[in-house]
């Protein structure tokens, strides 16, 4: 027997109802109310329209206001309160609940992302975590109130009235009450449908929103390849996708919501005949009969789109799926902890570690001492594993097999902030905020005076081009730092790193795609970083390690030779080769055969 597709399994609406008060939080017991509240304001109302029978008994055919009266009162009064119940009900989107809750419910999915392992968030495209920030947060709550009350309206107020019809005509209220049935076997004949479609219309949603988000991003290189406008084929796809899946949905839900609005209709022009078929008879009031079809008349056309109302359940669902999905992801375990600590030096013992879906470990049995203050440089061909390395020291993921300790103390022990606070991180590829250059260097040690931030400046040798621009260090750099050079933006990240004075450094190859004006100037930032810390250094170009301390040569996944450069040229082995393989580049010449 094959197992249902989770993405395509119907929530029942009792899990729906959990799902939606976990998400409402701390104001979760606000928002039962305010729902109980709309059920109470539609019975309330549904009594209040219920009096019309009396009321028309009083003044048909002859009009005794006397007795109609009291009916008159209880009816003005019951709408008066069905109003003011529902006023403060809906005063859950008035008042600010709804607003602080969805701020509460992003708060908290903000906390779990920096939770989340880096390798299992680096698998999520940014524009899908961004719409289940923005838009499933919203779908989930702008709308109950809403949705609640036109659902309450459109069932329990007719409900109401049915049942207090069986007061004044046992037969009409017994019709009317297997007419207002009918919406729940229509509405679980539709619902699957809807659910399907909600969730293939939530993901098209999710998927667009990426693509849009990469597109933005991606523009300087899709101008420069002219693959922009309709030649961006992964945008244009992804439009393509979320209109066919649009146009389904309008197509496939047009032809049952034709349906369903139809039986209701007729159900309620049943109700009409009916009772015209007594009057007849001489066994029915006309007065009963003349309320009676002025309630249906006033419900025919909510209950006739109840089960349209009710797809909005399934958007709520769905979104309430990807919010689930995305708080359920587990962090890293935190072993107990023996302390921060005394020293830096990096062990890695015994490692084995494979990527989420991959089949082949990355690193397979890697070993390898890097000693505290001391320069320890990883080279070795791409995919051998060398980012790896400083991705488990930095825990973006643990190992499979194996350990790593710092100082003699497992990384595991330690919580995220206590072990990034001993390590600053310089990749090739800077990130810098859309903010100014102060708060880019300061958001390393939030604390720091504008005086701390300008003397890691100046050890990173940035501070003469940052007091060159327009606004000096109140400069705004762009999106992802894109209004300054590399060489800039990867001295900005050096100063970051200074400033933050961590014990260990973790390096990228920093001056692989620098001109020679802007590699001097990084390098001479890098020599004052480094000092008297242990360093990391992944290295691409080996002339640029040739002073470290250690160098470990890596091929898959494991170190296959170890020493300093000169002990590794004599030993003429695998990085002999790869020396001399650079060495003959630098004689390259255009135009060579």
């Amino acid at each position: 027997m094959s197992t249902p597709d989770p993405g395509q399994r119907i929530t029942p609406l009792r899990e729906t109802w959990r799902q939606l008060m976990t998400s409402a939080r701390s104001r979760a017991p606000r928002l039962r109310a305010s729902l109980i509240g709309l059920a109470l304001a539609a019975i309330a109302q549904g009594l209040a329209l219920a009096c019309l029978m009396p009321l028309f008994q009083a003044l048909i055919p002859s009009a005794n206001w006397r007795a109609a009266l009291p009916w008159l009162l209880a009816m003005t009064g019951l709408m008066l309160a069905s109003t003011v119940i529902r006023w403060w009900a809906q005063g859950f989107d008035y008042r600010g609940d709804m607003v602080r809750n969805t701020h509460e419910l992003r708060s908290e999915l903000g906390a779990q992302l920096r939770r989340i392992p880096l390798e299992v968030l680096q698998d999520k495209r940014a524009g899908g975590v961004n719409a289940t920030l923005l838009g499933n947060v919203d779908e989930t709550l702008s709308y109950i109130l809403t949705i609640a009350n036109m659902m309450a309206t459109a069932l329990l107020t007719p409900l109401t009235v049915a049942l207090a019809a069986l007061w004044f005509d046992w037969r009409m209220g017994l019709v009317l009450l297997l007419v207002f049935p009918l919406l729940i076997p229509l509405y679980r004949w539709r619902r699957p449908a809807y659910g399907r479609g909600m969730r293939m219309l939530a993901d098209a949603h999710e998927r667009t929103s990426a693509d849009i988000l990469e597109y933005a991003q991606g523009l300087p290189v899709l101008r420069a390849t002219c693959r922009t406008g309709e030649k961006a084929q992964r945008l244009q796809a992804s439009l393509v996708h979320l209109e066919k899946i649009q146009t389904i949905g309008q197509k496939k839900g047009a032809k049952p919501n034709l349906i369903l609005a139809t039986v209701m209709e007729l159900a309620t022009l049943l109700v009409v005949l009916l009772g015209t078929l007594f009057v007849a008879q001489g066994s029915l009031d006309i007065a009963v009969l003349a309320a009676l079809m002025v309630i249906v008349v006033r419900f025919g056309e909510p209950l006739a789109t109840f089960v349209l109302y009710a797809k909005v359940i399934d958007l709520i669902e769905a979104a309430l799926g990807k919010i689930d999905a995305l708080l359920a992801i587990e962090p890293l375990p935190q072993q107990a902890s023996p302390g921060m600590p005394g020293e830096f030096s990096i062990d890695f013992i015994g490692v084995e570690f494979a990527y989420a879906g991959q089949p082949q470990s990355i690193l397979r049995g890697f070993s390898a001492q890097l000693p505290a203050r001391r320069m320890s440089a990883l080279v070795g061909p791409s995919g051998s594993g060398k980012t790896t390395v400083t991705r488990l020291l930095m825990r973006h993921a643990d190992p499979q097999a194996g350990w790593v300790p710092i100082g003699g103390v497992d990384i595991r022990s330690l919580s995220p902030e206590q072990l990034n606070g001993l390590i600053s991180v310089v990749f090739q590829d800077v990130y810098l905020f859309d903010d100014t250059i102060l708060a880019n260097i300061r958001m390393a040690r939030p604390d720091a005076s504008d005086e701390e931030v300008e003397a890691a400046a100046r050890a990173a040798y940035c501070h003469e081009f940052i007091t060159r621009l327009p606004e000096g260090y109140q400069t705004r750099v762009g999106d992802i730092g894109g209004r300054l050079s590399g060489g800039e933006r990867q001295r900005i990240s050096i100063a970051r790193a200074m400033l933050k004075n961590a014990p260990i450094v973790v390096l990228d190859e920093l001056t692989a795609a620098l001109d020679t004006e802007s590699e001097v100037a990084v390098q001479r930032a890098i020599d004052a970083l480094v000092r008297e810390r242990t360093v990391i250094v992944i290295a691409h170009r080996l002339s640029t390690i040739a002073a470290a301390d250690q160098i470990l040569v890596i091929d898959e996944g494991r170190v296959v030779e170890s020493g300093q450069h000169a002990e590794l040229l004599a030993a003429n082995g695998r990085y002999a080769r790869m020396w001399q393989a650079q060495q003959s580049v630098k004689h390259w010449r255009v135009g060579e055969s």
